[in-house]
């Protein structure tokens, strides 16, 4: 399976997924449209590598600000990790988040409140928070 790899936009996250790793990493604003069908190909590519993970998945969020629409999103990748994480299989989930941004730390443990994913919470600056 190939890497998967998207370039940030202003309104779209940067995405890099490593199937042999099992490294996958959202980083950036991330405030696309449903209907602008941004989502679609990482969620079919993250489906796939589903069926046959790493012996180990970690996903990294390192976000400076996310829409509902994206919330979403995150929640289709959210519950897939869990189904793997229930099926006996290593998986966790990186929270990056700006150190002045508790709004930002906030989200990520409302996201770990409905799944049973392993969730490690890594406060940052600014500058590393945004990928700068």
């Amino acid at each position: 399976m190939e890497k998967f790899e998207l370039e940030a936009t202003a309104n779209t996250p940067y995405i890099q997924f490593n199937s042999q790793s099992g490294e996958m990493i959202i980083q950036g604003r991330a405030i696309s449209e449903p209907e602008e069908d941004f989502w679609a190909p990482v969620l079919k590519w993250f489906y796939a590598y589903a069926t046959a993970p790493s012996d180990s998945t970690r996903m990294v969020f390192n976000l400076e600000y996310f829409n509902n629409s994206a919330s979403k999103q995150f929640l289709f990748f959210l519950h897939k990790l869990n189904e793997l994480f229930e099926e006996g299989n290593d998986v966790s989930v990186v929270w990056k988040y700006a150190n002045d941004d508790p709004e930002m730390k906030e989200s990520g443990f409302d996201f770990s409140c409905v799944v049973n994913v392993p969730f490690e919470f890594v406060g940052v600056e600014f500058e590393e928070a945004v990928g700068v």
